[in-house]
Protein backbone atom coordinates (compact mmCIF):
# COMPACT_ATOMS: atom_id res chain seq x y z
CA UNK A 1 0.00 0.00 0.00
CA UNK A 2 1.19 3.40 -0.73
CA UNK A 3 1.01 6.31 1.60
CA UNK A 4 -1.24 8.22 0.04
CA UNK A 5 -3.62 5.97 -1.42
CA UNK A 6 -6.04 5.37 1.52
CA UNK A 7 -8.63 7.77 1.36
CA UNK A 8 -9.16 7.57 -2.52
CA UNK A 9 -10.98 10.83 -4.68
CA UNK A 10 -14.34 9.68 -6.56
CA UNK A 11 -15.90 11.03 -9.90
CA UNK A 12 -18.73 10.18 -11.51
CA UNK A 13 -18.24 10.37 -14.96
CA UNK A 14 -20.50 9.98 -18.67
CA UNK A 15 -18.02 8.76 -21.33
CA UNK A 16 -19.58 9.13 -24.80
CA UNK A 17 -19.05 6.06 -27.27
CA UNK A 18 -19.48 6.51 -31.01
CA UNK A 19 -21.70 3.41 -31.79
CA UNK A 20 -22.40 2.55 -35.75
CA UNK A 21 -26.47 4.14 -35.02
CA UNK A 22 -25.37 7.27 -33.13
CA UNK A 23 -23.43 8.33 -30.23
CA UNK A 24 -24.28 7.13 -26.62
CA UNK A 25 -23.00 8.19 -22.97
CA UNK A 26 -22.45 5.68 -20.44
CA UNK A 27 -21.90 5.88 -16.90
CA UNK A 28 -18.39 5.42 -15.24
CA UNK A 29 -16.70 6.16 -12.11
CA UNK A 30 -13.65 7.18 -11.25
CA UNK A 31 -11.57 6.06 -7.93
CA UNK A 32 -8.08 7.26 -8.04
CA UNK A 33 -5.49 7.70 -5.36
CA UNK A 34 -3.54 11.08 -4.36
CA UNK A 35 -1.13 10.04 -7.01
CA UNK A 36 -1.23 6.87 -9.18
CA UNK A 37 1.22 4.89 -10.47
CA UNK A 38 -0.87 3.40 -12.97
CA UNK A 39 -4.64 3.44 -14.34
CA UNK A 40 -6.64 1.12 -15.41
CA UNK A 41 -10.31 0.56 -17.29
CA UNK A 42 -12.26 -1.74 -15.35
CA UNK A 43 -15.37 -3.71 -17.06
CA UNK A 44 -17.92 -5.78 -15.73
CA UNK A 45 -19.36 -8.84 -16.46
CA UNK A 46 -21.93 -9.78 -19.05
CA UNK A 47 -24.73 -9.79 -15.83
CA UNK A 48 -24.22 -6.78 -13.85
CA UNK A 49 -23.14 -3.47 -14.48
CA UNK A 50 -20.07 -1.03 -13.18
CA UNK A 51 -22.08 -0.41 -9.50
CA UNK A 52 -21.41 -4.19 -8.72
CA UNK A 53 -19.84 -5.01 -5.00
CA UNK A 54 -17.00 -6.81 -6.89
CA UNK A 55 -15.66 -4.23 -9.35
CA UNK A 56 -16.47 -1.41 -6.11
CA UNK A 57 -14.62 -3.68 -3.91
CA UNK A 58 -11.66 -4.01 -6.03
CA UNK A 59 -11.94 -0.66 -7.42
CA UNK A 60 -10.84 0.67 -3.70
CA UNK A 61 -8.68 -2.49 -3.26
CA UNK A 62 -6.52 -1.40 -6.29
CA UNK A 63 -6.21 2.57 -5.34
CA UNK A 64 -5.17 1.20 -2.13
CA UNK A 65 -2.45 -0.61 -4.19
CA UNK A 66 -1.56 2.92 -6.02
CA UNK A 67 -3.87 2.27 -9.02
CA UNK A 68 -6.56 4.47 -10.28
CA UNK A 69 -9.67 2.69 -12.02
CA UNK A 70 -12.47 3.84 -14.08
CA UNK A 71 -15.23 1.43 -13.52
CA UNK A 72 -18.09 2.13 -16.81
CA UNK A 73 -21.38 0.36 -18.24
CA UNK A 74 -20.77 -1.10 -21.95
CA UNK A 75 -23.99 0.37 -23.81
CA UNK A 76 -26.61 -2.54 -23.28
CA UNK A 77 -26.57 -2.21 -19.49
CA UNK A 78 -26.70 1.39 -19.47
CA UNK A 79 -29.63 1.55 -21.64
CA UNK A 80 -31.21 -1.30 -19.49
CA UNK A 81 -30.88 -4.56 -21.49
CA UNK A 82 -29.57 -7.80 -19.93
CA UNK A 83 -28.23 -9.20 -22.66
CA UNK A 84 -25.34 -8.23 -23.98
CA UNK A 85 -25.18 -6.42 -27.48
CA UNK A 86 -23.02 -6.79 -30.31
CA UNK A 87 -19.09 -7.15 -29.97
CA UNK A 88 -18.57 -4.47 -31.86
CA UNK A 89 -20.62 -2.21 -29.53
CA UNK A 90 -17.98 -3.28 -26.59
CA UNK A 91 -14.79 -2.84 -28.47
CA UNK A 92 -16.23 0.54 -29.54
CA UNK A 93 -16.82 1.69 -25.27
CA UNK A 94 -13.46 -0.32 -24.57
CA UNK A 95 -11.87 2.53 -27.09
CA UNK A 96 -13.54 4.71 -26.04
CA UNK A 97 -12.87 3.99 -22.23
CA UNK A 98 -9.07 3.84 -23.21
CA UNK A 99 -9.01 7.26 -25.10
CA UNK A 100 -10.47 9.11 -21.50
CA UNK A 101 -7.64 7.03 -19.86
CA UNK A 102 -5.04 7.80 -21.34
CA UNK A 103 -5.32 11.38 -21.48
CA UNK A 104 -6.19 11.68 -17.56
CA UNK A 105 -2.89 9.36 -17.25
CA UNK A 106 -0.28 11.89 -18.95
CA UNK A 107 2.48 9.09 -19.33
CA UNK A 108 1.34 7.13 -16.10
CA UNK A 109 0.75 3.31 -17.34
CA UNK A 110 -2.97 2.40 -18.75
CA UNK A 111 -4.05 -1.01 -18.09
CA UNK A 112 -7.42 -2.61 -19.56
CA UNK A 113 -9.08 -5.35 -16.49
CA UNK A 114 -12.35 -7.06 -17.02
CA UNK A 115 -14.69 -9.45 -14.90
CA UNK A 116 -15.48 -12.00 -17.14
CA UNK A 117 -17.18 -10.92 -20.18
CA UNK A 118 -15.90 -7.69 -19.91
CA UNK A 119 -12.26 -9.08 -19.73
CA UNK A 120 -12.59 -10.82 -22.95
CA UNK A 121 -14.30 -7.82 -25.09
CA UNK A 122 -10.90 -5.77 -23.43
CA UNK A 123 -8.69 -8.61 -25.12
CA UNK A 124 -10.94 -8.82 -28.99
CA UNK A 125 -10.25 -4.99 -28.83
CA UNK A 126 -6.09 -5.56 -28.05
CA UNK A 127 -6.53 -8.02 -30.48
CA UNK A 128 -7.97 -5.60 -33.16
CA UNK A 129 -5.76 -3.00 -31.98
CA UNK A 130 -8.38 -0.56 -31.23
CA UNK A 131 -6.35 -0.20 -27.51
CA UNK A 132 -3.15 -0.31 -26.72
CA UNK A 133 -3.15 -1.08 -23.20
CA UNK A 134 0.32 -1.50 -21.00
CA UNK A 135 -1.41 -5.16 -19.95
CA UNK A 136 -4.44 -6.95 -19.53
CA UNK A 137 -5.88 -8.48 -16.98
CA UNK A 138 -9.09 -10.75 -16.65
CA UNK A 139 -10.66 -11.49 -13.79
CA UNK A 140 -12.02 -15.01 -14.41
CA UNK A 141 -11.42 -15.31 -18.31
CA UNK A 142 -15.02 -16.74 -19.92
CA UNK A 143 -13.06 -19.65 -22.07
CA UNK A 144 -15.96 -21.44 -23.42
CA UNK A 145 -19.66 -21.20 -21.74
CA UNK A 146 -20.60 -23.91 -18.73
CA UNK A 147 -19.99 -27.85 -19.93
CA UNK A 148 -19.25 -26.65 -23.78
CA UNK A 149 -15.45 -26.65 -24.16
CA UNK A 150 -15.91 -27.01 -28.08
CA UNK A 151 -17.17 -23.46 -28.00
CA UNK A 152 -14.04 -21.91 -27.22
CA UNK A 153 -13.23 -18.41 -27.11
CA UNK A 154 -9.98 -18.57 -27.89
CA UNK A 155 -9.22 -17.74 -31.46
CA UNK A 156 -8.18 -13.79 -30.98
CA UNK A 157 -6.04 -14.41 -27.89
CA UNK A 158 -2.76 -15.08 -29.75
CA UNK A 159 -3.11 -11.71 -31.65
CA UNK A 160 -3.11 -10.06 -28.53
CA UNK A 161 0.61 -8.14 -28.33
CA UNK A 162 0.16 -7.01 -25.00
CA UNK A 163 1.43 -9.15 -21.64
CA UNK A 164 -1.96 -10.56 -20.69
CA UNK A 165 -2.65 -12.13 -17.19
CA UNK A 166 -5.52 -14.78 -16.53
CA UNK A 167 -6.77 -14.70 -12.95
CA UNK A 168 -9.07 -18.32 -12.85
CA UNK A 169 -10.16 -19.83 -9.95
CA UNK A 170 -9.82 -23.93 -10.06
CA UNK A 171 -13.45 -24.72 -9.63
CA UNK A 172 -14.69 -22.38 -12.53
CA UNK A 173 -17.16 -23.94 -14.85
CA UNK A 174 -15.75 -21.72 -17.91
CA UNK A 175 -12.23 -23.40 -17.86
CA UNK A 176 -12.96 -26.83 -17.02
CA UNK A 177 -11.12 -28.90 -18.17
CA UNK A 178 -7.66 -26.68 -17.13
CA UNK A 179 -5.59 -27.90 -19.84
CA UNK A 180 -7.86 -25.88 -22.29
CA UNK A 181 -6.95 -22.69 -20.78
CA UNK A 182 -3.06 -23.83 -20.48
CA UNK A 183 -3.12 -24.37 -24.30
CA UNK A 184 -4.78 -21.52 -25.00
CA UNK A 185 -2.52 -19.34 -22.76
CA UNK A 186 0.53 -21.12 -23.98
CA UNK A 187 -0.73 -20.08 -27.63
CA UNK A 188 -0.45 -15.77 -26.49
CA UNK A 189 2.88 -14.02 -26.80
CA UNK A 190 2.95 -12.96 -23.36
CA UNK A 191 0.47 -14.45 -20.73
CA UNK A 192 0.43 -16.15 -17.58
CA UNK A 193 -1.89 -17.59 -15.49
CA UNK A 194 -2.69 -16.74 -11.57
CA UNK A 195 -4.56 -19.84 -9.78
CA UNK A 196 -6.58 -19.12 -6.94
CA UNK A 197 -7.43 -22.20 -5.15
CA UNK A 198 -10.97 -23.79 -4.49
CA UNK A 199 -12.34 -20.32 -6.46
CA UNK A 200 -15.07 -20.07 -9.16
CA UNK A 201 -16.08 -17.88 -11.58
CA UNK A 202 -16.43 -14.82 -9.01
CA UNK A 203 -13.88 -16.49 -6.80
CA UNK A 204 -16.35 -17.63 -4.67
CA UNK A 205 -14.87 -20.63 -2.41
CA UNK A 206 -17.12 -23.29 -1.32
CA UNK A 207 -18.06 -23.42 2.23
CA UNK A 208 -16.17 -20.00 2.70
CA UNK A 209 -19.16 -17.42 2.63
CA UNK A 210 -17.76 -13.92 2.09
CA UNK A 211 -19.34 -10.51 0.38
CA UNK A 212 -18.43 -10.27 -3.09
CA UNK A 213 -16.50 -7.04 -2.33
CA UNK A 214 -14.31 -8.74 0.20
CA UNK A 215 -13.56 -11.14 -2.41
CA UNK A 216 -12.50 -8.98 -4.95
CA UNK A 217 -10.67 -6.76 -2.58
CA UNK A 218 -8.02 -9.92 -2.01
CA UNK A 219 -7.38 -10.57 -5.60
CA UNK A 220 -5.99 -6.81 -6.24
CA UNK A 221 -2.26 -7.15 -4.89
CA UNK A 222 -1.79 -9.57 -6.64
CA UNK A 223 -3.05 -7.54 -9.97
CA UNK A 224 -1.01 -5.00 -8.67
CA UNK A 225 2.19 -6.65 -8.35
CA UNK A 226 1.73 -8.08 -11.93
CA UNK A 227 2.00 -4.76 -13.07
CA UNK A 228 4.31 -3.37 -11.42
CA UNK A 229 6.39 -6.42 -12.17
CA UNK A 230 5.31 -6.26 -15.59
CA UNK A 231 6.80 -2.10 -15.95
CA UNK A 232 9.49 -1.90 -13.58
CA UNK A 233 9.84 1.53 -11.81
CA UNK A 234 5.95 2.64 -12.36
CA UNK A 235 5.58 1.68 -8.91
CA UNK A 236 6.15 1.94 -5.33
CA UNK A 237 8.75 -1.14 -4.68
Amino acid sequence: MTPDAADPATAELLIPVALPAGAVEVSAELVSPASPWAFAGLAHGAGAGYRHPFLTGFADALAREGVATLRFNFPYVEAGRRMPGPAAHAVLTWTAVHAELVERAAGVPVAAIGKSYGGRMASMAAAEGAIDPAGLVYLGYPLHPPGSPDKARTAHLPDVPQPQLFVEGTNDPFIDPHEQLEEAVASCRRAEIAWIEGGGHSFEVKGRKRPPAEIAGELAPLVADWLRRRHSGAGPT
